[in-house]
């Protein structure tokens, strides 16, 4: 609400300012929280983006500013200075802070929510891991960042829906090899002799598969014609990995709205009807035998092949038609989070959502870089029972749902992440989840020892004014802090701003619980810390609920 109130008054200045002069007023006003509180509350640098415009110094922009905003500031503003090239700085009267606790205590925990998305609606598809082997370390921190990146759209006034898209296109080659493997290692498992394609898939977890189906179906497949047994153990291969899947992402507190099959498409004509639409739009040619798109004009490097010259689409066809679809299903916004190994396709994707008659700005793809598991400084190579890769059920046995989320937003999507196991099992304040975990532990403590005289209604009736200290000043600001965050994580799509807010929140308790005693025999001052303690309380809960971590009363 406050930094409302201050663009708000930022702007009304600008137009004051500029009612006679050759420049555009700025479409968004610029505020941040100084890293120094000498520095004041907010700053923002208007007057540099306006100097470029006015052909002045910054400062002396500013200074123009500044001279009509000490006319007639707010109540909320107690000074305004300039700083530095040219920013504006403003300190605010300590009421902001004890609004802002009262309206954490008051919000039922609705504080940091807001509505700007005015529900519009949105689809995030993510994960969409190939039915072919288990979700693996990589896909775990796609999962998390689309399921946590949607958790912020709703706070902020979205619909959100999650998707996961399953490759499963009849004609799939790999799901071939998967089938054959599967069927090899099912009449292994009964004594008799089959061979694994050499390409195929040799992971423990076929293994387990083929068991699953033999102790509930018994030999009844050994009879069948190859071909029948090919195409039944590919849909069992199919199925079984889906549903293995959708077990280990439930366990990692990742539920999907809609499992869209691509075969789906296939069978509707859905396929054929986007490749038609694109002919139509005059977006397509026809050479050596291959129907190609258009694709360089709308902005990638080269053209590219939607029909190979046997006559098989592409997958960039069958993702046309999954996109076209998309739309017509009434998003206003797409969302795709794809791993490292789908860099490539960002770009064709977009081109081809564009020829279909899409405006790009409904489409978004981001790309999040690989991750590796560290273990004693060592890279952990891949176990034996994925075959080549690092499962994501083995981060979840070693670490828990809660760690393994929070490791996994530590750092921004477009960076690698080294995961470091022994961090992560670490239950010491060395390990951030614990850190921020105890923090919410410790206050529910504290307000247990007081029940008696911290109820909802006294807390809310506290006298604020007696938090001077400047770590409980220091506690309210970054309470403050928490609508901009979770707007900036949202709008940015960056929920690992999140976890670096959810350290710097338990930071500022932390601090403020060292160095302030909580209960003493001045009443007043221990009911104004106690309600400061429930406001921060709620705001780790809420922060982390974002997150899709608990937050435990006692530890």
């Amino acid at each position: 609400m406050i930094r409302k109130q201050l663009t708000s008054f930022i702007r009304r200045t600008i137009v004051d300012v500029l009612e006679k002069m050759p420049a555009d007023i700025p479409a968004d006003i610029h505020l941040e929280t100084p890293p120094r509180k000498d520095y004041g509350d907010f700053s923002t640098n208007t007057a540099m983006v306006l100097a470029s415009q006015l052909k002045k110094p910054p400062r002396e922009v500013a200074g123009e500013l500044l001279a009509k905003m000490q006319g007639s500031p707010p109540g909320f503003i107690e000074r305004i200075e300039i700083a530095g090239p040219g920013f504006i700085n403003f300190f605010l009267n300590p009421d902001w802070l004890h609004e802002c606790v009262r309206a954490i205590l008051n919000g039922n925990g609705s504080y940091g929510r807001c509505n700007i998305g005015e529900g519009r609606r949105v689809l995030i598809e993510f994960v969409s891991a190939n039915p072919n082997g288990p979700i693996h370390i990589g896909h775990g921190r796609g999962g998390v960042i689309g399921d946590v990146l949607a958790n912020l759209l709703e706070a902020i006034g979205y619909e959100v829906d999650r998707e996961f898209y399953i490759n499963d296109a009849a004609t799939s080659g790999q799901m071939q090899k998967f089938g054959r493997s599967l069927e090899a290692r099912y009449f292994q498992l009964q004594g008799i002799e089959k061979e694994i394609p050499e390409d195929g898939y040799h992971g423990d977890y076929v293994t387990d598969l083929a068991r699953e189906i033999l102790d509930a179906e018994g030999a009844r497949y050994n009879d069948m014609s190859n071909e029948d047994r090919l195409r039944t153990f590919t849909n069992l291969a199919q199925e079984k990995m889906i549903e293995h899947q959708r077990e280990t992402l439930e366990r990692f507190g990742i539920t999907f709205d809609n499992w869209f099959s691509e075969q789906t498409l296939v069978e509707a004509g859905r396929v054929e009807q986007a490749i038609e639409a694109l002919k139509a739009r005059g977006h397509t040619y026809e050479e050596d035998g291959a129907l190609w798109l258009r694709s360089t004009e709308f902005g990638d490097d080269k053209d590219r092949v939607l029909v190979r010259n046997n006559g098989v689409p592409t997958y960039l066809a069958s993702d046309v038609a999954y996109h076209t679809n998309k739309f017509e299903r009434g998003y206003d916004l797409l969302i795709d989070i794809w791993g490292p190994d789908h860099h490539g396709y960002m770009i064709r994707t977009t081109a081809a959502a564009q020829a279909v008659g899409y405006a790009p700005e409904r489409l978004h793809i981001f790309v999040h870089q690989i991750v590796r598991l560290l273990s004693e400084g060592e890279l952990v190579r891949a176990s034996k029972r994925a075959g080549d890769l690092v499962t994501l059920d083995e981060i979840l046995d070693a670490v828990g749902k809660d760690v393994a989320r929070f490791f996994y937003l530590m750092r921004s999507h477009d960076s690698h992440l080294d995961f470091d196991l022994d961090l992560a099992r670490k239950e010491s304040q060395e390990n951030p989840v614990y850190y921020v975990q105890y923090a919410h532990a410790r206050i529910c403590s504290i307000l247990r020892d007081a029940e008696d005289t911290a109820s909802e209604r006294s807390l809310a009736a506290a006298d604020l004014s007696l938090l001077n200290h400047e770590t409980e000043v220091s506690l309210m600001r970054k309470l403050a802090d928490l609508p901009e965050e979770v707007k900036l994580a949202a709008a940015e799509y960056a929920p690992h701003r999140l976890t670096r807010y959810a350290q710097e929140l338990a930071s500022s308790f932390h601090c403020f619980y060292t160095e302030c005693r909580v209960l003493s025999d001045d009443d007043a001052l221990t009911l104004a810390r106690l309600a400061l303690l429930r406001a921060t309380q709620i705001v780790l809960q809420v922060t982390l609920g974002l997150l899709g971590v608990d937050s435990p009363e006692r530890m």
